[in-house]
């Protein structure tokens, strides 16, 4: 018995050291490596219980071009809408851009709406979305502050929600939703849907109270590459109330069904 007893004896004052030495010392070791890993300590300085920090304040720089199509009809026009944000994932400044311009109307641009946004998330899908919004096109020009949200929606569709308020105690509100149907792994086909409304009428603009117009669309595109997309499409604009009526008093229709050739592409 005594002679089992006695090797083990020298091993003892080891055993009550590695008891007593802290738990990330156990696992680390004096010099901070973890046993057989590699890992310094200045490899390890500043890391997670659970690995190293993730980098997440980054700056990063996103733009897409969702539509820049031709729209083919009673008198065909250019049309674009777009938006590019920078900032890291909590906090990011995002410039909305949509407008049409009409070559065979003196050139002119209208529809032109303006947005910088300051975003920071307020849930996993969503951003709070606060800026200003200006339009400028042919029309009168309008200055609006802007708040709304946007993000991921239950079954994946991308959407927007945004209120604005002008100096002149006007409010509008504009809604926008879109989503991309994966028939192969090239081929989408994406429906798009948005909403204008206005609490006054505004000559100017062209716009009247109420709904003013719901412009939707259907897109086939293929993508040649994630950045580059050519597609074909038809796009369909219903006026209502008082816009639909300024746009007959100018020799316009209340309907207006184009069909659209475009390429999407995005950075």
């Amino acid at each position: 018995m005594t002679r089992r007893i006695l090797p083990a004896l020298p091993a003892l004052p080891a055993l009550a050291l590695f008891a007593a030495m802290p738990a990330q010392a156990q696992i680390f070791g004096d010099s901070g490596a973890f046993f057989g890993s590699g890992l310094g300590a200045d490899t390890l300085q500043g890391a997670s219980p659970y690995g190293n920090l993730i980098a997440d304040d980054r700056v990063y720089m996103h733009g897409i071009l969702n539509q820049n199509e031709g729209r083919f009809g009673d008198g065909s026009y250019y049309r674009w809408s777009g938006q590019a944000w920078i900032g890291n994932d909590y906090n990011r400044l995002r410039l909305r851009t949509e407008g049409r311009y009409n070559s065979t109307n003196n050139g002119k641009v209208d529809d032109g709406q303006h947005e910088l946004l300051y975003e920071r998330p307020i849930s996993t899908y969503f951003d709070l979305q606060a800026g200003v919004r200006a339009d400028i096109d042919d029309g009168t020009g309008r200055t609006w502050a802007a708040l709304g949200v946007q993000g991921l929606a239950i079954g994946f569709w991308n959407v927007a929600v945004t209120g604005y308020a002008s100096n002149r105690g006007h409010f509008a509100l504009r809604t926008d939703a879109a989503y991309d149907l994966y028939l192969t792994q090239r081929l989408v086909l994406q429906p798009q849907f948005e909403t204008n409304w206005y609490t006054k009428d505004d000559a100017g603009r062209g716009v009247g109270a109420g709904l003013s117009d719901i412009d939707t669309g259907l897109r086939l595109r293929y993508d040649i590459s994630r950045k580059f997309s050519p597609y074909i499409g038809v796009a369909y604009q219903h006026f209502f109330g008082g816009t639909a009526r300024m746009r007959r008093e100018e020799g316009g229709q209340a309907d207006d069904l184009r069909f659209l050739v475009g390429l999407r592409a995005w950075f």
